[in-house]
């Protein structure tokens, strides 16, 4: 897949995806909680999480279309990408990262208030398993189960939060490569490969496939934190739209202050061939929009 026909692709997948956003976060919650959730996550971001989940549920589809399990994935793509929207809400709060800037934006504590971002983030992550068991669908109750259940673990203790956790309890520590590398996994890379895993879930997947694109999800998930360590030092805010330097800023440890600049840009290129060949080990003919993700995330510059 050339980068335009990537482009194409994803700017396909952005309005179908931004669409339904706007669509399902309600501005009618009380006393303004719904505008500071669609402020959260309404007109911003890459949009990727969602878009794996759009790329996998097309590779198992094998080219032929279902109207249940395709607005399962959408539904996925969505969900993800509130749980993802409500992080950084509660990261970016004075108690965790207290950072002011995001997405090019105010962070929602400083456009909002404390209180109201908090709930913000609540009301989001709650809004996620939602849309995920719609009450009037065709969608197989199994499959809304697995959803469920993917995103959940992706997100809790043993994913999402807990790699937060042992990122806050890292600051100022010395961690080896191993320590650093499941930090990451849980608090950036388990997000990542569950949308491949819920896109998966969309369709029949064979054991063969569902490893190989687990792997894929492992290793494109560990590249996007070490790209994003790199990009931590060497772009500027206004290209990032958030914060630069705040991990050397703040004495995180990361790829970059652990391998040097050099070796974290080396190791992100052997994460994305270690992604490729996982792809290439599924035996799927429709994977060519998961391999060009994967080269973009590594590749990027934002």
């Amino acid at each position: 897949m050339t980068p335009a026909e990537l482009d194409q692709w994803s700017d396909h997948g952005l309005v179908v995806v931004e669409n339904a956003l706007s669509r399902w976060i309600s501005p009618e919650a009380p006393a303004g909680l719904g505008e500071a959730m669609r402020y959260a996550v309404l007109d911003g971001g890459k949009r990727l999480r969602p878009l794996l989940v759009l790329a996998a549920r097309e590779a198992v589809a094998h080219g032929t279309t279902d109207a249940a399990l395709d607005e399962a994935a959408l539904r996925a793509a969505c969900a993800v990408e509130l749980i993802h929207a409500y992080s950084l809400v509660h990261d970016d709060m004075p108690c965790m990262d207290n950072d002011v800037l995001r997405r090019g934006k105010p962070t929602v504590h400083v456009q909002f208030g404390e209180a109201q971002a908090l709930l913000a983030g609540d009301a989001l992550q709650a809004l996620a398993f939602a849309l995920l068991t719609p009450a009037d669908t065709t969608i197989p109750d199994g499959v809304q189960a697995r959803l469920c259940r993917l995103l959940a673990a992706a997100a809790g203790h043993a994913g999402m939060a807990g790699g937060q956790a042992i990122d806050l309890a890292s600051v100022g520590r010395a961690l080896t490569e191993d320590q650093l590398r499941h930090m990451h996994r849980l608090k950036t890379g388990a997000l990542l490969e569950g949308s491949v895993m819920m896109g998966a879930a969309c369709g029949a997947a064979t054991q063969q496939v569902w490893i190989g694109l687990q792997r894929y999800g492992q290793a494109l998930g560990l590249a996007f934190q070490v790209v994003d360590d790199i990009l931590d030092v060497i772009a500027d805010s206004a290209t990032l739209g958030k914060t630069a330097g705040k991990d050397a800023a703040n004495d995180k440890p990361t790829y970059v202050s652990l391998l040097g600049l050099e070796e974290a840009k080396s190791y992100a290129q052997s994460l994305l061939r270690e992604a490729l060949d996982a792809l290439h080990s599924t035996g799927l003919t429709h994977t060519q929009t998961l391999a060009a993700l994967a080269e973009r995330v590594v590749n990027r510059n934002t």
